[in-house]
C-alpha cells in the first residue's frame, strides 16, 4: 500500500499541475500594436512613451533601414507594411510631406489617424492640417490630439495632474480610442468637438501668453506714466527751478517710488471687477445677464493682475533694503553727522515720528507678506491641494489691499498738506495711486453692510427682482 500510495498522489495532484499552465498563459494579453509615422524628435519621443505604457510600437518610413536610432523594442518598415499592420496611425510629420498619404488610402481606410502636427506660424494655410489629412483621406478617422504637448512632455509623462492632452474629430468611436491612449500614457484627455476645431488646437502651441498681454499692457502703461510723471516732478523740476542735478537718483530713487505705485494699483485693479459686477448684480436685479465683454475680460485676467502686481512688490522690496548702502545716502549721513559736531547740535528724539516709521514699515511687512501668501496659494499645485473653504479662508486680498494702501497713507502722513508737495501744481505721485485703492475699499465696505450683503447673497442665490413666479407667491402670501 506505501508503494500504490505516491502513484495516486501524483494522479491527483498531475491534473492540477497541469492547469495552472494555461491560466498563467492566458493572464497575459497581446500588447496592442500602433503606427507612427515620423522619425523625428517628436515621433521618437512618442513612441518610447507608448513603448513604456505597455504598447507595441512600428514606424512607417521611407528609409526603414537608415531612419536614425529608435527607441528600444521599436521595430521600423514601410509605409505600407506599417499603416497595414495597425488600427491606429500617429501622423508625426510636417504637412508639406502629406502627399504621400494620399496613395496609403486603401490601407488607411477605416483607420483612426491621429495629427499630431503644428505649423509654424498662424494661418499659414487656408485649412487645418487635421482638415487637409481629412480631405486627403476620406475614408479614414482624423483625430486631431497631442500637438499641444512637447517631445519632452511626451518623453517624460505628465510633470503634474493639469496636463491634459486637447482632441477633436468627426469620429466619437476614433475620439474615444485616443482618449484610451492618453490616459494609459498618464494624461488627460479634453475633448474640445468637431475636427472643425482643429484650427483652434494648432494655434495653440504658437501664442505667447495671450492671458497676460493686458496685465502685461497695463504694467508697461502705468510704469512709463508715473516714470515720467516723477522724472518731471522730481528730477526736473530740480534742475529747473533749483539748479540741482539729481539724473543720479531716476536708477532707485525713482525706480522704488514707481514699482510700489504700479503694485498698489494693480492690486486694486486685481479685485475691483469683483466689486463691479457685484454692484451691477444688484444694478440689474438678477445674475443670469452676462456681464459686459470688457468686465468679462477683466475678470478672466484678475490672477495675471495680481502676480504681475506681486513682482513690483518684490521688486519695491529689495529696492528698499538696498538704499541704506547707496553712496548718496552714506554721504548724506556723514555731512549731517560732521555737521551736527561742528555745531555742537544734538538732535531731539521725535516720539511721533519714531511711532509713524514703525507703523509705516509694520503695514508694509504685513501687506508684503499677505502679497506672498496670496502668491503662493495661486499656484496649482497648492490650490488643488485645499478644499474651497481653505482656499477662500487664505485668499485675504481685500486685506491685503488694505495693509498697502494704509502703509503708503503712512508713507504720505501730512505732506499733502505742505504747498511744497505740489511742484508746479501737481499733486504727488503717492496721492494719484492712492485713487483706486481707496475706491475699492469704499466700494467694498458698502457691499458689506448687511442690507446690501442679504440683497446681494439673494440674488446669486438665484432670486431675481423681476421673478413673475417670485411675484405671484407674494401675492398668494397676502
Amino acid at each position: 500500500m506505501s508503494a500504490d500510495r505516491p502513484s495516486n498522489m501524483s494522479k491527483e495532484v498531475k491534473p492540477e499541475s497541469v492547469l495552472l499552465h494555461p491560466l498563467g498563459t492566458a493572464a497575459a494579453p497581446e500588447q496592442e500594436l500602433l503606427c507612427i509615422f515620423g522619425t523625428g524628435d517628436l515621433g521618437r519621443s512618442l513612441g518610447q512613451r507608448l513603448l513604456q505604457s505597455g504598447y507595441r510600437v512600428v514606424y512607417g518610413s521611407r528609409r526603414p533601414h537608415s531612419c536614425g536610432p529608435l527607441p528600444q523594442g521599436a521595430q521600423a518598415t514601410s509605409h505600407e507594411a506599417a499603416a497595414q499592420s495597425a488600427g491606429r496611425v500617429f501622423i508625426c510629420i510636417h504637412r508639406e510631406h502629406y502627399d504621400f498619404l494620399e496613395t496609403l488610402a486603401p490601407q488607411l481606410k477605416g483607420k483612426v489617424l491621429v495629427d499630431v502636427s503644428n505649423n509654424l506660424k498662424k494661418n499659414l494655410y487656408p485649412e487645418a492640417n487635421a482638415e487637409y489629412l481629412q480631405r486627403l483621406i476620406p475614408g479614414a478617422h482624423v483625430v486631431k490630439a497631442f500637438n499641444t504637448l512637447s517631445a519632452w512632455s511626451l518623453q517624460n509623462g505628465p510633470s503634474d495632474a493639469n496636463r491634459q492632452v486637447y482632441l477633436c474629430g468627426n469620429s466619437a468611436e476614433g475620439k474615444l480610442t485616443v482618449a484610451e491612449v492618453a490616459t494609459k500614457l498618464g494624461f488627460t484627455a479634453l475633448d474640445k468637438g468637431s475636427l472643425s476645431a482643429a484650427r483652434e488646437l494648432e494655434d495653440f502651441p504658437l501664442q505667447l501668453f495671450p492671458e497676460w498681454r493686458l496685465p502685461l499692457r497695463v504694467a508697461f502703461g502705468l510704469t512709463a506714466l508715473f516714470f515720467f510723471y516723477v522724472l518731471i516732478r522730481d528730477v526736473i523740476y530740480a534742475y529747473v527751478v533749483q539748479g540741482n542735478d539729481i539724473s543720479f537718483r531716476i536708477m532707485v530713487s525713482l525706480a522704488n517710488k514707481v514699482f510700489p505705485i504700479v503694485s498698489l494699483i494693480m492690486l486694486s485693479l486685481c479685485y475691483l471687477p469683483g466689486v463691479i459686477a457685484a454692484f451691477l448684480q444688484l444694478y440689474r436685479g438678477t445674475k443670469y445677464r452676462r456681464f459686459p465683454d470688457w468686465l468679462d475680460r477683466w475678470m478672466l485676467c484678475r490672477k495675471q493682475l495680481g502676480l504681475v502686481a506681486l513682482g513690483f512688490a518684490f521688486l519695491h522690496v529689495i529696492y528698499t533694503l538696498v538704499i541704506p548702502i547707496r553712496y548718496y545716502v552714506r554721504f548724506r549721513i556723514a555731512a549731517n553727522t560732521i555737521s551736527q559736531i561742528r555745531e555742537n547740535k544734538t538732535s531731539v528724539f521725535d516720539t511721533t515720528t519714531a511711532w509713524r516709521g514703525d507703523s509705516y514699515y509694520s503695514m508694509g511687512i504685513l501687506g508684503f507678506g499677505l502679497y506672498l501668501l496670496l502668491g503662493i496659494t495661486s499656484l496649482p499645485s497648492v490650490s488643488n491641494a485645499l478644499s474651497w473653504r481653505e482656499f477662500s479662508f487664505i485668499q485675504l486680498g481685500y486685506l491685503t489691499v488694505f495693509f498697502c494702501t494704509f502703509h503708503t497713507y503712512l508713507y504720505g502722513w501730512n505732506r499733502f498738506l505742505k504747498p511744497s508737495s505740489y511742484k508746479w501744481y501737481t499733486p504727488p505721485a503717492y496721492l494719484l495711486c492712492l485713487v483706486v485703492p481707496s475706491l475699492l475699499i469704499v466700494l467694498k465696505l458698502l457691499l458689506l453692510l448687511p442690507c446690501v450683503d442679504r440683497s446681494l447673497i439673494r440674488i446669486r442665490q438665484g432670486w431675481e427682482r423681476n421673478d413673475p413666479e417670485d411675484g405671484s407667491a407674494k401675492a398668494l402670501l397676502t
